[in-house]
C-alpha cells in the first residue's frame, strides 16, 4: 500500500504578525516604526489593524511583506527563520565586532559586557542576564561562521566538554573554538573545522571563557 503523504501544516495569523513584529524589534523599530521606514501608512502593522470590526482576521500584504523586508535588509529566508523562532523571547542584547572584542574596555573582570562602543541588536535568544552578541567579520572562521554571521554569548552558562566557546586571553587575544578540555591548569582547545592544531592555554593565560549559546547565519 502506497504511503500517504504527510499533511502540510498551514502558517498561521498568529505566526505571520509575530514574525513581523519580531523583524521590527531586530530592526529596533516598533512596529508603526517599521511601516513608516518601509514607506507605508504609519498603521499598516498596528495591532489593531490586524483583526477587522467584525472579527475576520487581517493578513499582511505580500507588496507590505516584501517592503518590510526591503526596509530592514532582510531576506524572505529570514523572515521564514522569524516565524519558526514563534515562541521564543525575543530581546536586545549588546552586539560588538569580533575585531573590537580585542580591545581592551569592552569587558568586565567575568566577561560580561562592559565600557562603551557597543550597539544593540534584538534576538531571539535564551534569557541569560549578561548575553552579548559578536558579530563575525572576514572568513577566518569559516566553514563553521561566516563573514555578518552573529553569535551571541553567555558568560553564565555552564560549559561542557564539545562546545563551542569564547576566550579571552590575558594578552588580549579573542580565540573561538571547541573546548577539548579543561583541567584545574591547563585549557585545551580544538579548532572548529578539525584540521588545525590544539590550543592548549595555562588557566593564569585565560581572562575568562565563555559558551557560544546560539548563532544567527
Amino acid at each position: 500500500m502506497a504511503k500517504q503523504p504527510k499533511a502540510l501544516k498551514m502558517l498561521t495569523h498568529g505566526q505571520v504578525w509575530g514574525a513581523l513584529d519580531r523583524l521590527a524589534e531586530r530592526a529596533g523599530l516598533s512596529p508603526s516604526g517599521l511601516a513608516r521606514r518601509a514607506g507605508l501608512d504609519p498603521t499598516t502593522f498596528n495591532k489593531s489593524k490586524r483583526v477587522t470590526p467584525d472579527g475576520r482576521e487581517r493578513w499582511p500584504s505580500t507588496e507590505s511583506l516584501a517592503k518590510a523586508l526591503g526596509a530592514t535588509g532582510s531576506s524572505i529566508d529570514t523572515f521564514v527563520q522569524l516565524i519558526g523562532d514563534h515562541g521564543r523571547d525575543v530581546r536586545s542584547v549588546p552586539l560588538l565586532g569580533l575585531a573590537q572584542a580585542a580591545q581592551s574596555g569592552h569587558f568586565d573582570a567575568h566577561g560580561f559586557p562592559a565600557g562603551r562602543g557597543w550597539h544593540e541588536v534584538a534576538l531571539p535568544v535564551a534569557g541569560e542576564d549578561h548575553s552579548f552578541a559578536l558579530e563575525i567579520s572576514g572568513d577566518a572562521l569559516k566553514p563553521a561562521y561566516r563573514d555578518g554571521d552573529v553569535i551571541v554569548v553567555a558568560p553564565r552558562t555552564p560549559i561542557r566538554r564539545g562546545d563551542r566557546v569564547v576566550v579571552k586571553t590575558v594578552a588580549g587575544e579573542v580565540l573561538i573554538r571547541e573546548l577539548k578540555r579543561r583541567s584545574a591548569k591547563t585549557l585545551e582547545l580544538a579548532s572548529l573545522d578539525g584540521g588545525g592544531p590544539d590550543h592548549a592555554l595555562a588557566s593564569d593565560e585565560v581572562e575568562w571563557i565563555a559558551r557560544i549559546a546560539w548563532t544567527r547565519h
